[in-house]
């Protein structure tokens, strides 16, 4: 034979397809490789499709639990959002594939790496990016950039002439769709059209709102150094964490948006995205940080989120700098401890309460009343000097109060007299 290649495989059309491509132009040895990241039937039958469209072996891994806490988590406690909107479900799902593609094609030997991306697509660039960074030395084969299939009726054709055998697959299907244990996107057919309303049974996962229950229900999420650990004061590992919250975020329509976004190969986009469960968890954490973090905290974790987000969306996961941000956040995040309860209620999530043995609110500071330690009186002398830049400005301008062109060092020698502080010449 000649090349060896590792094939990203999922049992649909596209990569039921390549196999026999492959095979015909490259005269490959075709290992397929599937994981199991929460996507509806995980690994069931594909060893079988694989070998049955021409594979000679077939390597399935349920790496579930690592996508959620190594992949999903991080992204989740960096407070990365992609267009303001997108939790990056499908972003965080391709590093993980694709290092276990890598894996396998250094068990086997594989000469080349392939994958079942559109040239049009942000796919492509993150699977790829991922073998430049882990695996330089393979080749790629990307055969929706190279062959003359232009449709999803060719690749029936095709797939139909060779009778391989295609399971599950709709002819008559209006959307791509892209789904795991995180969310589940819709693109193309009728949301091409961004004046298009999507029709409710578009939406696999979440009730419409509108339909949801009419009585509120309350829902308390724990978390320990900004890692989700508790559903309603009950412990729970990662993987039925997350299933608990999609249920709950569904059955109240939390986590639906319609997001017209940037693509990486330079055009705009339209997917409608249904992200229950991790709603719920950023709506939850950002709450809780409000209470554990002070305000230049904030601040900056709020710009590396932004960042954050479009590594994750570009496909730059196996790099320093991803790894930097994340040790920053460990950093920050180790007092992100304590519970946030939430209010659902037809497709909203509001924060009813929060607390945290880590809190830095306090009540006494706070207060308005009787109670209050804090000295009214102390923020006069504040003020002054918080405002001493304004003070300067007005005496230099000639405003009420001062003539124009008069001496700012008189201005900044007077408010310091003000406060009691000493002056140059005192």
């Amino acid at each position: 034979m000649g090349l060896k290649v590792v094939l990203a495989y999922s049992g649909g059309l596209d990569t039921s397809v390549i196999v026999p491509w492959l095979r015909e132009n490259y005269d490959a040895e075709v290992i397929c490789v599937a994981a199991d990241v929460g996507q509806p039937g995980g690994l069931e039958g594909l060893d079988e499709l694989a070998k049955a469209a021409g594979a000679e072996e077939f390597h399935g891994e349920d790496l579930r639990r690592e996508f959620v806490e190594d992949f999903v988590w991080p992204t989740l406690r960096s407070g990365a959002v992609y267009g303001r909107k997108y939790l990056l479900g499908t972003s965080m799902a391709r590093p993980i594939i694709a290092r276990r593609m890598v894996e396998v094609a250094r068990q086997v030997g594989a000469d080349a790496l392939s994958h079942g991306c559109t040239g049009k697509g942000n796919d492509q660039v993150r699977f790829e990016l991922t073998f430049t960074a882990l695996a330089p030395d393979l080749r790629v084969i990307a055969p929706w950039r190279e062959w003359d299939l232009q449709s999803r009726e060719d690749a029936l054709e095709y797939a139909r002439a060779r009778k391989i055998p295609l399971v599950g697959v709709d002819e008559t299907k209006l959307y791509s769709r892209d789904e795991n244990i995180w969310h589940i996107s819709h693109e193309g057919g009728p949301l091409e059209d961004p004046a298009y309303e999507p029709d409710e049974e578009m939406y696999q996962w979440t009730q419409a709102p509108e339909a949801a229950p009419d009585t509120p229900e309350h829902l308390e999420i724990g978390f320990e150094q900004g890692r989700p650990v508790s559903v309603n004061a009950e412990a729970l590992d990662s993987v039925p964490l997350l299933l608990a919250l999609n249920t709950i975020g569904s059955r109240h329509g939390v986590g639906r948006i319609d997001l017209v976004e940037d693509r990486l190969v330079g055009m705009k986009s339209r997917g409608v995205y249904e992200t229950p469960g991790g709603t719920l968890l950023h709506t939850a954490l950002q709450e809780l940080e409000q209470l554990t973090l002070d305000r230049r905290a904030l601040a900056f974790k709020d710009q590396l989120a932004a960042r954050y987000a479009d590594l994750v969306y570009e496909g730059w996961w196996w790099t320093p700098e991803r790894e930097a941000i994340d040790a920053f956040m460990d950093v920050l995040m180790k007092r992100v401890t304590g519970a946030v309860r939430l209010k659902l209620y037809k497709g909203s999530a509001t924060v009813a309460s929060r607390t945290s043995p880590e809190s830095l609110y306090h009540a006494g500071l706070a207060s308005f009343g009787e109670e209050a330690t804090y000295n009214h009186a102390d923020a006069e002398g504040f003020i002054k000097l918080f405002g001493l830049p304004a003070r300067v400005a007005a005496e230099r301008d000639g405003a009420k109060g001062g003539e124009k062109g008069s001496d700012p060092n008189e201005a900044v020698t007077e408010m310091m007299e003000s406060v009691g502080l000493k002056t140059p010449a005192g």
